[in-house]
């Protein structure tokens, strides 16, 4: 209110030093950027009027006024072509009916529920309004509901088949179900529809790459680069899957023409970073520390850039700067970010309450009896990647992804809640052996289409293991490999690793201790209701004894001795973690120790992280 005010008595500079206060406060706050265009506009300043609209349209697309005005800036200046997009957006924004642009603006206020509750009594006055379909599948998919997204936008297609918008948000929808080759042959489908349409071919490319088809996304790359030379999102998207395919030294000229064409383009810097192995140059770390005093650098170009300047400041041995750039990228992510690790605690502890000895005892026998899966959980950055690779080098196993399924089952079971309102994990006591049987075969159906022929395959979701309990119920026979890392190394590494989505624990030090230790005590657990159900291996311990703990590994899992693990970064597989660059080397011990280099600024982890996990470890 107070900027509005400086606004009409024209003290512009205050008005923006007080919305300034406010983005800090909430980066993705589209109204406070629709003001500082509005102020920007009325000082006499229409590009940069225009940029702060377009940052206001983009967290909040409800904002008509923004809208408009970017349409007006854009028709002066003789713009055609984004006036048009412009236009078109609007537009659309116009046509909806009100109770459904006032969804749009809850949804970008992060209400998803009441957002939830106002589509879903739209829909049954108008049971087949598309555009409500579209919005209630987009709650969906937030909430993790996939199943239902999907569902959603499939009954919106047979209405209107020629909806572009919806088969897009449709193509996400089956990318996140990991739906590859059905999002592919949609993909194509919509390209083939309108060859010459840039998005389309994009949107193809991206498909290509999620089925492992890393020749036709680099040709379609290619033939978009042919038109826009310097388009630095398809330069970028072409550095990740030449990153994938192992070719380091191609991705690293893809990322810098991003950067060439864009300065201000944080993702192009964090790829570089996130390839582990790169040391920037000193011209390309000025170069980011001048982005970095940009004023009107988006709040995701920051989050990125400063992530790589962590990197970069952490290869010249600046720790405290090093560290001062993680804080604030990982502040940066946290202000969008509604994680409550109280929440996530009391959650793993209703595992520990109702997942007991004597419930295991009662339902011995039950579930699908497939003995394919091996599921690799833990934390993030705890060496699941450096399993997956050696496990993957067996000629019995074939490694996957980072498979959803089960996070998407959990999700669904929480929305089948009793009448008294108790749900998952509560509701496992009501599973009938029917169900688990059908939930473990569903698994088994839907996870084929990562496999290639091995008898064994590798499910690498960390966050797994939330829900051994429902895994053990469904699966009987999986095996379940537990990565487990020193827990300042393995937390520090996680806290300075900018994670795509699901790890929002990871953005603050505190949380993360919290959430290692919840970890802990949740497996500890396990190790007493379920005694040899779980195999924890140790990082340090691989790489202190490599053989040691791939025969250990091996003999759990029921196979023989391959000398090929042993050889695992000679695996020609496509790794698209994080750690892909360095699963491709033989084993290092660099990485043990760097969490020492920051000890005296992590105190707040190691408090978080408590008595029970210091008696077990060295923290420091």
């Amino acid at each position: 209110m107070s900027a509005v005010c400086y606004r009409y008595s024209r003290r512009f500079d205050a008005a923006l030093e007080a919305l300034q206060q406010l983005k800090a406060l909430a980066p993705d706050h589209g109204r406070a950027h629709q003001e500082e265009g509005h102020t920007q506009r009325d000082a006499g300043r229409p590009d940069a009027a225009l940029q702060a609209y377009a940052r206001a349209t983009h967290f909040n697309p409800a904002l008509v006024a923004a809208w408009r005005e970017q349409l007006q800036i854009l028709q002066s200046k003789g713009m055609r072509a984004q006036a048009a997009q412009v236009q078109q957006e609007l537009a659309r924004m116009q046509e909806l009916p009100a109770p459904l642009l006032g969804v749009v603006d809850l949804i970008a206020q992060g209400r998803l529920l009441k957002a939830e509750d106002i589509v879903r009594r739209f829909l049954q006055k108008v049971p087949h309004h598309v555009a409500a379909m579209r919005l209630l599948a987009d709650i969906g998919m937030r909430l993790g509901v996939l199943d239902d997204a999907e569902f959603l936008l499939e009954a919106a297609l047979r209405f209107e088949p020629d909806n572009m918008l919806t088969r897009i948000d449709y193509i996400q929808a089956l990318r996140k179900r990991q739906k590859f080759h059905e999002a592919l042959a949609q993909a194509k489908a919509l390209r083939d529809s309108d060859p010459g349409n840039l998005k389309l071919r994009s949107i193809y490319a991206v498909e290509c790459m999620q089925t492992g088809n890393y020749d036709d996304a680099l040709q379609a790359f290619d033939g978009i680069l042919e038109e826009v030379p310097r388009d630095p999102v398809t330069l970028t998207s072409k550095g990740h899957a030449l990153k994938t395919r192992g070719r380091y030294d191609a991705a690293v000229e893809s990322y810098r023409a991003a950067i060439a064409s864009a300065p201000q383009y944080g993702e192009a810097y964090y790829s570089l970073a996130n390839l582990k192995v790169y040391a920037f140059g000193d011209d390309e770390l000025l170069q980011m520390r001048r982005q970095d005093e940009n004023p009107n650098l988006s709040h995701l170009d920051r989050v990125y850039l400063n992530f790589a300047l962590g990197k970069a400041h952490e290869d010249r041995h600046d720790y405290d700067t090093a560290f001062d750039h993680y804080a604030r990228g990982n502040a940066l992510k946290k202000s969008q970010s509604r994680y409550d690790a109280d929440d996530m605690s009391m959650d793993l502890e209703g595992q520990r309450r109702i997942c007991t000895a004597d419930f295991f005892e009662k339902r011995a026998g039950v579930g699908y009896d497939a003995p394919d899966p091996i599921f690799i959980v833990g934390l993030p950055r705890a060496g699941s990647t450096l399993l997956e690779q050696i496990l993957s080098s067996h000629s019995q196993i074939d490694g996957t992804l980072e498979l959803p399924n089960v996070l998407s089952l959990s999700q669904n079971l929480r929305r089948r809640a009793r009448k008294d309102g108790t749900t998952y994990p509560d509701i496992l006591a009501d599973l009938t052996p029917d169900e688990l049987a059908a939930f473990g075969r569903t698994y088994i159906d839907e996870t084929r289409v990562h496999r290639q022929k091995a008898p064994l395959f590798i499910d690498k979701m960390p966050n797994n293991f939330r829900h051994l309990g429902l895994i053990k119920l469904m699966l009987p026979n999986a095996k379940i490999i537990d990565a487990r890392r020193h827990p300042m190394a393995c937390c520090f590494s996680a806290w300075k690793q900018l994670f795509a989505e699901g790890q929002e624990f990871s953005y603050d030090l505190t949380d993360i201790g919290k959430y290692y230790a919840d970890y802990v005590r949740l497996m500890d657990h396990w190790d007493e209701v379920l005694p040899g159900f779980v195999l924890r291996v140790l990082h340090e311990d691989v790489v202190d004894d490599l053989e040691g703990q791939v025969r250990r590994m091996l003999e759990f899992c029921g196979l023989p001795f391959e000398k090929e693990c042993l050889e695992f970064h000679q695996t020609e597989r496509d790794v698209r973690t994080p750690s892909s660059e360095q699963v491709r080397q033989p084993i290092y011990r660099g990485g043990l120790e760097v969490w020492r280099n920051f000890a005296p600024r992590l105190l707040p982890l190691k408090d978080a992280l408590g008595k029970d996990v210091a008696d077990r470890f060295e923290l420091g």
